[in-house]
């Protein structure tokens, strides 16, 4: 019987296969040899002069306007569902050229409207698209996106002032090109053009893109922050049907019944997700005296958000939940984030459980994971929970008290074991800021740090060891949570912020989190406690997700995974679909492809996780810049918690809030930055100003929009600061004489004492 292919099927094979499509690779795929292969060619010769097929360069065939393996696309606007499509750069045929569905498997920023991408391009039977490209890198971006305010002018053009604090640019935009926006009104415009360097006094061009109403509103701040960042913040229309046509777990097939455990939530008063559920019981086991069972339930969010679906694709888009304090930037809708995967009260809800067995010094003996159905009979807060620990129960805690009790007491012997295992304690207040009702500022505070707050954090920590050590012990691929130990910069420039404020890091002992802590201990308990933790703090290295285990160093751990906040974090959801492969629990667990894109997935989810921070700590300073802005000409305590030679910034004690003393307005003579020993130096007085020194400064200006604070430096040290006014003349080119340096150290010295 011949195997050789009929014209339908070999055509079929060259259009699915554009990279297995020459005349060897067809023959091997039909298993053809001899006269066959004769056959085959006549085939291939009349396919092309019918034209079915086309010849390609190096004797390979393809589908007319067929694209090859690798192809560079240009990404067009995103369509109603929020899907990326892009088509081929160099298209010259008749026909319309080929829509590409991109993605989201790149690295770092998701591609956007006008990049131009080199793209890996599978063919497909899709709706609206004949192929799907998986992004190998971008190599040219897309116009320049700026956000900021407009500043009409009489012809109805104008400028554009931008909101963001390191660009100072103005940007002119034609009458033609402003979209109707109004003076004063913020928006989003795009660069047209090329900024000629050569030319330094003209302003580039832009056109309006988006009008995103009133600056000076409150709830504009996060708004300005998630343009500014390019988080995505509107779900696609397939996105939201597919949570919407979610359904609640009603069955126990293939799940194990645990609504017989008490396992309580405990989140912030203000929490609309509920990721985690707890409980404790002694261990009856006579070889285990003193020892507890811990449970620790976590949303089974993988039942709902299975791989490759429009609910993953826009899961990893967004990499993980963006907070504000006027809202949140779910990354899964609110079906799913606040109800179906939500740990709510009395109410059946699908969990994958752990349960771990400590001994009465906190040493973990076994561990074992289960996908179960829960019901957890009551949500608490922190605040009630350390309450009823400290004998004052509300009567809506009063039912579990006998469940806090346990709690408290297993945590007590994982206390223990933290403390031989000598994590990197920092104690660094958290800053909250509370909105009234019209969203402007109503306080600024710090949040207590209760002993609850401790609790919940060891027994997740615990979990998440747990995860690392069953995905490594099982061999499957998975993420995993990356800290590697300082550089000997960082060190450097904290044992001199050290020195600078009595006291002393050792340069003999190994790099280790004990290191640290000792410093931090020697601070405790002093005026210099905050700058030596916020030190201690900026000189770590940031942490990452990788497919490869590089340890913790914060947490003194050798092997770490996010495994306990699927709701908001997709690294979680990585690892629990590994954990469902692990253990062969059902189908939803992890494809090949997501192993294979591993990688890709570590660096994107790494980078929107910075994206979020940097956009939460933005709108956090336009909230305080604005909580400020009517206290102008106040004064206010601070320390310096940063010297550059452009001045001081300071922290002030009432809010946390950072502002920036300019040099210039320092003093009448020239001040010297010496970045060794972090202090600006008078080259006439000798006058040093360092980090950690006690200062009070008057508030000139506020900037909402911006964040921005200035400030101006009254007292240093108790001392009267040096008065304003113009440098005489320009200081020499030169470098600190040693007498100079000397008078530094000895200024350092004397504080110390």
């Amino acid at each position: 019987m011949s195997r050789v292919p009929d014209k339908d099927t070999l055509a079929d094979f060259i259009r699915l296969n554009p990279d297995k499509a020459g005349k060897r690779d067809l023959a091997r795929a039909f298993g053809l040899k001899g006269v066959e292969r004769v056959q085959l060619k006549d085939l291939l010769r009349e396919l092309t002069e019918e034209g079915v097929i086309e010849k390609r360069p190096g004797k390979s065939f393809a589908a007319p306007g067929h694209l090859p393996p690798v192809a560079v696309l240009v990404v067009g606007e995103p369509d109603h569902a929020g899907d990326l499509f892009a088509t081929p750069q160099d298209w010259d045929r008749d026909e319309p050229a080929p829509k590409v569905l991109i993605q989201p498997g790149s690295r770092g920023p998701a591609p956007g409207p006008g990049d131009r991408l080199l793209t890996r391009v599978t063919p497909v039977h899709g709706e609206d698209h004949a192929y799907v490209g998986k992004v190998i890198k971008k190599i040219g971006a897309g116009p320049r996106k700026i956000l900021g305010i407009f500043r009409q002018a009489p012809d109805g053009g104008g400028r554009l002032v931008p909101v963001s604090k390191g660009d100072q640019r103005e940007w002119v935009i034609a009458a033609r090109d402003a979209g109707e926006a109004e003076n004063g009104e913020l928006i989003e415009a795009e660069q047209i053009g090329q900024i000629r360097r050569n030319r330094e006094l003209a302003l580039p061009r832009a056109r309006v893109v988006e009008r995103l109403g009133s600056p000076g509103s409150a709830r504009s701040f996060s708004l300005i922050a998630i343009h500014e960042q390019g988080i995505p913040d509107a779900f696609p229309e397939r996105v939201t049907e597919a949570a919407a046509a979610a359904r609640p777990v009603t069955s126990l097939k293939g799940r194990e019944d645990l609504r017989h455990l008490p396992l309580v939530t405990i989140d912030p008063a203000d929490a609309r997700d509920h990721d985690d559920a707890v409980c404790a019981q002694p261990d009856p086991d006579p070889e285990n005296p003193g020892g507890h069972i811990v449970w620790v339930a976590i949303a089974d969010v993988a039942h709902y958000v299975r791989p490759g679906s429009p609910l993953d694709r826009e899961a990893r888009l967004r990499g993980n939940s963006t907070y504000f304090p006027d809202r949140v930037v779910p990354m899964l809708p609110e079906e799913l984030s606040a109800d179906l995967c939500s740990l709510v009260a009395h109410e059946d809800r699908p969990c994958i459980a752990l349960r771990m067995v400590l001994s009465e010094d906190g040493t973990k003996l076994a561990h074992d994971f289960h996908r179960a159905l829960m019901r957890s009979p009551a949500s608490l807060t922190y605040e009630q929970v350390q309450a009823a620990a400290d004998g004052r129960p509300g009567p809506e805690v009063e039912p579990h008290l006998k469940t806090i009790a346990d709690l408290y007491a297993a945590y007590d012997s994982a206390a223990k074991a933290r403390e031989r295992r000598q994590p990197l304690d920092l104690d660094l207040p958290e800053r909250r800021i509370k909105l009234a009702e019209d969203g402007t500022v109503a306080s600024v505070g710090f949040r207590d740090r209760l002993e609850a707050h401790r609790l919940i954090e060891e027994f997740m920590i615990l979990s998440n060891v747990c995860a690392a050590e069953t995905l490594e012990a099982k061999r499957r691929p998975h993420l995993l949570r990356v800290h590697e130990e300082p550089g000997q910069d960082k060190l450097d420039t904290l044992r001199d912020v050290a020195e600078g404020c009595g006291l002393t890091l050792s340069k003999s002992q190994a790099i280790r989190p004990a290191l640290f802590n000792r410093l931090l201990h020697q601070a405790a308990g002093s005026e210099f406690a905050e700058l030596i933790n916020l030190t201690v703090l900026r000189s770590q290295t940031q942490a990452y997700y990788s497919p490869d285990n590089l340890g913790h160093f914060g947490l003194n751990l050798r092997a770490y995974a996010h495994f306990t906040s699927p709701i908001r974090r997709y690294a979680d959801l990585i690892v629990h679909r590994a954990l469902i492969s692990a253990h062969d629990w059902g189908t939803d667990g992890q494809t090949g492809e997501e192993i294979e894109e591993l990688k890709d997935t570590a660096e994107h989810i790494s980078f929107t996780e910075r994206r979020s921070m940097t956009a939460e700590r933005d709108t956090n300073d336009r909230y305080l810049a604005s909580y400020l802005s009517e206290r102008v000409g106040n004064e206010f305590a601070g320390r310096v918690a940063g010297v550059a030679r452009f001045g001081l910034f300071v922290k002030l004690d009432e809010t946390g809030a950072d502002g920036l003393v300019p040099i210039a307005s320092l003093g009448r003579e020239w001040f010297r930055h010496d970045p060794e020993t972090h202090t600006l130096t008078g080259e006439d007085s000798g006058r040093v100003i360092g980090m950690g020194q006690r200062c009070l400064v008057r508030l000139s200006e506020a900037v909402p929009v911006t964040g921005g604070l200035l400030l101006e430096l009254l007292e240093i040290e108790g001392d009267d600061a040096p008065r304003p006014g113009r440098a005489r003349g320009r200081a020499p080119r030169k470098k600190l004489s040693s007498a100079t340096k000397a008078r530094a150290k000895h200024a350092r010295h004397k504080r110390r004492g």
